[in-house]
């Protein structure tokens, strides 16, 4: 139920706001951070613009969705009492079982009385006079609030490919990201999916089991590693539940907060035999431990990266039968773990199906849609669904599609036209009172734990402004400079950021988004903790504060 604005302004201890803060996005981070500020006694509203809590889980629930993180360590951690009541059903939950999951948590806390759904925020400006936020939703009403805190994800910002005639299509056509409730039957039907990257493989593997025919239109193949899926068995689960302290305290440990850790020894440590041992053993074991649990020079020594890269090429040559195709899914224009890796359950015996079709647009480029089907340089293909699997505009491109303005009406797209410039990933100078959960320049890695961590710090920057009666709080110029600084400076050597990615802030379908930036932090986050925690201990001195 929507709040009106005398309501709101009965519920705010301040009586100059609607709110004391506003958080954008009822995702894993904005729900978490929710709880956290009501715990200080705030008034809090959360705007999400969808009809359910969820975020990620909420809108992408294409066929085959699901995390490739351990379910068991991607839940939240602050609750003991869910730890004991919540039951994982797979070691890599799906989508149905996430949204379910955030969905028990939002009941169990009680969350949903402050969440104002089919709320899509559109714009937000600082107002210097009163030191608060002025937000927009697209339906025209604003609310104000001192604190504004964006909780609006990392792939939240779906985008289409730049083909004409998309709009022509006469069949059913949907992008990954804004995929039907309703289910979608493929049985009997022409299917195209367009895109390769993690989100295709998933629907790929998914669509392929019962469509007519499967029509594959790839661009950039990927490097792609066995997620291993299994049920967890009741056994199982009370074994993790004994060992959730372990658990958590391990993925504190990471580079990436997963319980994979980087192997210490170099890839030319080892004999050749004991490295394809290592290596045969990494591939045949669940998650991640091939990317992050892997010899700590295959991200940053070429001749390491060719030798793993190698390897992974053999196996997609053993698991494709023709060896055309096998080449084609081969990457030639990157190493492997240099582009964010997609886990697959049996993505590539799909091309061994005689109902699929592999089609390399960077040999034969998509002309257009037509309202029949794909038209290629050289073949038309006729199709009764389309699927988009063309990915998001990353990291920023959730912040670009609101109108956000701070000190003065500069926008934040404008500041950020060259590259994003914040401090901890948490802050921007001339944006007083706005608080990013999971912002650019964040240790970014298994999402819940850094997204824990980053709501718990801004918790305690706001529990702290509260405490001293402070109605300002923001980075300085200097400090946002000094971060952004040593966050392209903690990239150097890193093979990941000669490649095009959305970890470098490419995407061809947006404009504006053609050249390489630096848009995470990569000096892992145990080291990103320890900086984000030296400011807390300062007495955030490091900040503006009034």
């Amino acid at each position: 139920m929507a709040y009106s604005q005398a309501a709101a302004h009965e519920a705010s201890t301040n009586p100059s706001t609607d709110f004391d803060a506003i958080i954008i996005g009822a995702g894993v981070s904005g729900l978490y951070q929710l709880y956290r500020l009501r715990e200080l006694g705030l008034t809090v509203r959360v705007f999400e613009a969808g009809s359910g809590v969820g975020g990620t889980w909420y809108w992408n629930r294409y066929p085959g969705a699901r995390f490739d993180s351990e379910s068991w360590t991607y839940g939240y951690s602050f609750s003991q009492e869910l730890l004991e009541e919540w039951d994982w059903e797979e070691h890599f939950a799906g989508q149905p079982e996430t949204e379910r999951y955030l969905n028990y948590v939002a009941d169990k806390f009680d969350l949903r009385r402050d969440i104002q759904f089919h709320s899509r925020v559109t714009a937000a400006r600082y107002d210097e006079d009163t030191r608060s936020w002025d937000v927009e939703l697209e339906n025209g009403r604003r609310y104000s609030s001192r604190f504004l805190v964006t909780a609006i994800g990392v792939l939240s910002a779906a985008t289409m490919p730049t083909i004409p005639g998309v709009k022509t299509f006469q069949g059913q056509s949907c992008h990954t990201h804004y995929w039907p409730k309703e289910p979608v039957r493929f049985e009997g039907k022409r299917v195209a999916v367009i895109g390769t990257g993690a989100t295709g493989v998933q629907t790929i593997t998914e669509v392929a089991k019962t469509a007519g025919h499967l029509t594959v239109f790839q661009r950039t193949p990927q490097w792609c590693a066995p997620l291993h899926n299994a049920k967890i068995t009741p056994e199982e689960m009370r074994r993790i539940r004994d060992n959730y302290t372990e658990i958590f305290a391990r993925c504190q440990e990471t580079y990436g907060c997963f319980i994979h850790a980087t192997d210490p020894r170099s890839t030319f440590e080892v004999t050749p035999e004991e490295r394809e041992a290592f290596w045969e053993k990494l591939y045949g074991e669940p998650g991640f431990g091939i990317w992050m649990g892997n010899f700590r020079d295959i991200l940053v020594d070429r001749e390491a990266n060719a030798l793993i890269s190698d390897f992974l090429a053999r196996k997609i040559r053993q698991r494709v039968k023709d060896p055309g195709v096998a080449e084609k899914l081969i990457p030639k224009n990157h190493g492997f773990g240099t582009r964010r890796v997609p886990l697959e359950s049996g993505y590539f015996e799909v091309y061994n199906q005689p109902n699929v079709k592999l089609v390399d647009i960077t040999e034969t480029p998509i002309e257009r849609v037509t309202p029949t089907g794909i038209k290629t340089s050289d073949a038309e293909y006729e199709f009764d669904i389309i699927i988009y699997a063309t990915g998001f505009d990353a990291i920023t491109g959730a912040f670009d599609r609101i109108n956000i303005r701070g000190v003065d009406g500069v926008s934040l797209k404008d500041k950020w036209k060259e590259g994003p410039q914040t401090f901890l990933g948490i802050l921007v100078d001339g944006f007083p009172n706005m608080l990013m959960v999971m912002g650019p320049h964040a240790g970014l890695g298994n999402f819940p734990r850094a997204a824990e961590y980053s709501a718990d710090w801004v918790t305690g920057l706001v529990r702290f402004a509260r405490d001293r009666g402070l109605s300002r709080v923001e980075a300085t110029a200097a400090g946002a400079t000094a971060w952004t600084d040593h966050v392209i400076a903690s990239s150097e050597g890193l093979l990941f950021t000669e490649v095009d990615s959305w970890m470098t802030g490419i995407n061809r379908n947006v404009e504006g988004k053609q050249v390489r930036r630096i848009m995470r932090y990569s000096g892992g986050h145990p080291k990103f903790r320890e900086r984000c925690e030296a400011a807390a201990a300062d007495g955030y001195r490091e900040l503006a504060l009034a």
